[in-house]
């Protein structure tokens, strides 16, 4: 199968937090890339469009907006 992603992605699994407005969430980092990133979420559909996700090892913080949704999956691209 042809892979169509402008970046390559890296496989890694990360805990993350996402943080928005109303509230926050914990995720895992499914896939990481320079663009965007795949996560495994409690709720896809209580997640706004756009948030910030923030890297527990290193705290870094990323602005992302959805760009798929699935029950416990979102794909992101990073703003």
């Amino acid at each position: 199968m042809d892979e169509n992603r402008r970046a390559i992605r890296r496989r890694v699994l990360k805990s993350a937090t996402i943080e928005f407005d109303r509230g926050a969430y914990s995720c895992a980092v499914r896939d990481l890339s320079d663009i965007g990133a795949n996560l495994d979420v409690p709720h896809a559909l209580a997640i706004p469009h756009e948030f910030t996700l923030i890297m527990d090892t290193d705290q870094a913080a990323r602005q992302c907006r959805v760009i798929w949704r699935k029950e416990n999956r979102l794909g992101v691209a990073f703003d």
